[in-house]
């Protein structure tokens, strides 16, 4: 059974009804007793967070966080010298569009992220902390 199948009934179970009639549990329930509800609430807790990695994870292009081949950067270096544009090549890849720029940023195509946001000036030390008297 999937998790995202199997969430509705641990929380019914969690909230006191019987997941098949929809009846509420007996006071005297073993559901009822204080450490199973505990219980099922945190694995309640830990199947909503599983489900939602997954959603997050479908929406993620297909070869996101996979390595790169020598084959993928001399084609993302020819398709950047080409004009083409980090989304275009994100698509055609597979990848997120960050995951271009950091990649062409390593084979030199791009200057460093942190080097951009600072042309032509040197990025400046954070003020020294002096303790108050």
């Amino acid at each position: 059974m999937q998790l995202e199948s199997a969430l509705p009934i641990v929380k019914a179970l969690a909230d006191g009804v019987n997941p098949v009639t929809g009846e509420q549990y007996p006071e005297d329930s073993p559901y009822a007793e204080p450490r199973a509800l505990r219980a099922l609430f945190s694995a309640v807790d830990l199947m909503q967070r599983e489900v939602e990695k997954e959603r997050r994870r479908e929406r993620l292009p297909a070869n996101f966080g996979k390595p790169w081949n020598e084959g993928e950067d001399r084609a993302i270096a020819v398709a950047f010298d080409a004009g083409v544009t980090l989304q275009e090549m994100a698509r055609k890849h597979a990848r997120t569009q960050g995951s271009i720029r950091l990649r062409l940023e390593k084979l030199g195509k791009l200057p460093p992220s942190g080097d951009a946001r600072y042309a032509g000036s040197a990025p400046s030390a954070a003020p020294a902390l002096t303790p108050s008297a």
